[in-house]
């Protein structure tokens, strides 16, 4: 582990706090440490109450908080002697446990305290570091993992067994060290879960964590010589774009909803028992939140696959459930082919990540736990208590409905500015995932969003289109909602000074690419979940305006493409509406030449061509991608071959 500690970083630290947030930003910045708000750390201090008394705090890091971006305001303040009391009882429920933690904050608005605050509260030092560390893990997960973990450290670390986190777990370190030299150990070691230091000094507890995580890795390197990297023995070519559309519509629909999908090229796909070891089980209990026990076998049989993998689920919820359990949904979170790769799915593209992330994860400690005696997770008990944990089911009985497009994937060409930039956050804050496509390279900066991938694309160029097309697929899953929006509103000519070029060109942009995009998407909307395209043309269709020819026409035509589209794709489900807006001056169209002209044209100020409209009102990309989502939603689920205007009235359409 590389030790990324700087001085003149910690220098700038004014309280223990501060301090403590730093450190968990170190940890927090390796992903074979903590993944997703994993991991946990706290820091003990002294503060002054309303009473004017001081009282010992334990600052432990917040529920939904991530270690790798946690400022100070991440961390739930919580009284150290009452949590301290709590480990004394002898039994706590996990919900009855909630709720003391919750009672014990100084601040009600903070972020609600770690499930495993009571323990860091009985360790004795100030500063306590907990990850969940890929290499202790996967050792600890093979054949004789716990020998060669005691063999490795010693007695300068702990070692448990495991127990289920929470009160529980809080517990057994109570127990357990209730005799232990605390100036001596300098961790402790929760076999199958992950590490824990400690020390009143924050980079040495910090330096503790490199410390056992290094010896870990070096006793690794010293018993593999497979390499781990992504894609090794996997053909992508064996699963193709529109085959993973397909296979992701299935999932989906045993979930019973929407579902993102991504293949992974994984080089665990190559081991000739991947079969059977990717199917032992998760590498920590809590992965199973976003994984679930065991991945499908993925055989080409889509729906005989899905069927095998939701009668196994099933089993193993009735082999273990108790009373007032409610069953999950029987939809694999992951899946693995042999010799050619693996897939994640999920309910939207922030768990997609987390799943990949979990995923890869695995997927590397499985292949090094097979060359160290083998891989060897818990056993099957020890997992199902974990994803049917009283705090998990509860979070079921709270969860409010998901938005309608949640789940879905969106394909928006032109999306680097204007009105596709504006589409893009619309349909990113309702939950869809969105590829945008535009020749221009800002669009890959569009958002640093898990749900959104940029591509540079020509859509003039049927090749990049097809490419684009894959890549989304792969990335997301599939294509539920086409926005073609891609354009561009030339110079103005009237017709005898439009040159061939200038035609040719403003048609090439305006309409043959989005007769190349939607010929090409076609075969994924049909395999998407209630598909829609929204087809973004001009007021200049109902209304043209003199030396505006080459753009007026192409839009037309581009209007009448639309309407053969409807009708050739009602029969598979597939929307194709068409929105007209007017003088949208936010977009890259709309230059201050062209503006200046078309104001001068028509004898009127800026502003006031700006508003030369019924309701005397400025029309903003962001209107027009509010129209774009409503479109897309279930609200317009009866309707196709609709043409909407957006241009605050105008006398000549009406």
């Amino acid at each position: 582990m590389k030790n990324l500690w700087h001085d003149s970083e910690a220098s700038q630290c004014d309280s223990p706090l501060e301090l403590r947030a730093y450190t968990s930003r170190l940890l927090g910045q390796s992903a074979d440490l903590v993944l997703h708000g994993g991991g946990n750390t706290s820091v003990k201090d002294v503060a002054v109450n309303v009473f004017g008394k001081s009282e010992e705090i334990l600052y432990i890091k917040g529920s939904g908080h991530d270690l790798e971006t946690i400022g100070t305001d991440g961390f739930a303040p919580t009284r150290l002697k009452t949590l301290q009391k709590l480990s004394s009882l002898p039994t706590l429920s996990d919900t009855d446990m909630v709720r003391e933690l919750k009672c014990s904050q100084t601040d009600p608005k903070a972020p609600a305290p770690s499930v495993e605050t009571i323990l860091h509260a009985i360790i004795p030092h100030k500063y306590v570091d907990h990850t969940h560390a890929d290499a202790v893990v996967s050792i600890s997960n093979t054949q004789g993992g716990e020998d060669k973990i005691r063999g490795l450290y010693g007695d300068e670390v702990l070692i448990l067994p495991y127990v289920m986190p929470g009160f529980i777990l809080a517990k057994q370190v109570f127990d357990a060290t209730r005799t232990i030299d605390w100036d001596v150990c300098r961790g402790i070691i929760l076999l199958h879960h992950g590490v824990f230091t400690f020390h009143d000094d924050a980079r040495q507890s910090y330096e503790n964590m490199l410390h056992i995580v290094t010896k870990a890795e070096q006793y690794i390197a010293e018993h593999i010589d497979i390499d781990v990297k992504p894609g090794n023995g996997s053909d992508p070519s064996g699963i193709s774009a529109l085959e993973f559309a397909r296979l992701r519509k299935q999932v989906g629909a045993r979930r019973g909803g929407n579902m993102v999908a991504r293949f992974l090229p994984l080089a665990l796909a190559s081991l000739d028992n991947v079969e059977d070891c990717a199917r032992r089980g998760p590498l920590t209990p809590d992965h199973v939140l976003h994984t679930k026990q065991l991945p499908m076998l993925m055989t080409g049989d889509d729906a005989a696959d899905i069927d095998h993998f939701a009668a196994e689920y099933q089993s193993y919820f009735d082999r273990h459930a108790g009373e007032d359990l409610t069953c999950l949904d029987l939809a694999p979170r992951w899946g693995i082919r042999k010799d050619k790769g693996a897939a994640a799915f999920a309910i939207n593209g922030k768990r997609l990540k987390v799943c990949t992330d979990i995923v890869e994860h695995t997927a590397k400690a499985i292949l090094w736990g097979e060359q160290m005696d083998g891989w060897q997770a818990l056993p099957e008990q020890d997992i199902f208590d974990v994803e049917y944990w009283e705090l998990e089911q509860a979070k079921l009985k709270k969860t409010g409905a998901a938005s309608s497009l949640e789940g879905k994937v969106a394909l928006v060409t032109g999306a680097a500015s204007g009105i596709g930039r504006a589409a893009v956050a619309q349909l990113m804050d309702h939950g869809v995932c969105v590829v945008g496509l535009d020749k221009d390279p800002t669009v890959t900066e569009v958002s640093n969003s898990p749900l959104y991938l940029g591509s540079v694309t020509d859509v003039t160029q049927t090749d990049a289109i097809r490419k684009a097309l894959e890549t989304t697929v792969l990335w997301f899953g599939g294509i539920d909602i086409v926005v073609s929006n891609a354009g561009s509103f030339p110079t103005g000519a009237y017709l005898q000074d439009t040159s061939d070029e200038q035609w040719h060109a403003a048609l090439a942009l305006n309409l043959d690419s989005h007769f190349k995009v939607m010929r090409e998407v076609i075969p994924y909307l049909k395999e998407g979940f209630d598909a829609s395209v929204i087809v973004v043309a001009s007021k200049n269709v109902l209304a043209p305006g003199p030396g505006a020819g080459a753009y007026s026409v192409a839009k037309a035509a581009l209007t009448q493409l639309a309407r053969v589209a409807a009708l050739e794709l009602a029969d598979h489900g597939i929307r194709v509406n068409v929105l007209h807006p007017d003088a949208v001056f936010d977009t890259g169209i709309w230059t201050d030449d062209v503006l200046n002209a078309r104001a001068e044209k028509y004898g009127l100020t800026v502003d006031e061509y700006k508003r030369r409209n019924l309701l005397a009102t400025e029309i903003s990309s962001e209107d027009v991608a509010r129209a774009i989502l409503t479109m897309a939603d279930k609200d317009f689920a009866k309707s196709t071959g609709m043409q909407l205007t957006i241009d605050g009235g105008n006398e000549r359409t009406l």
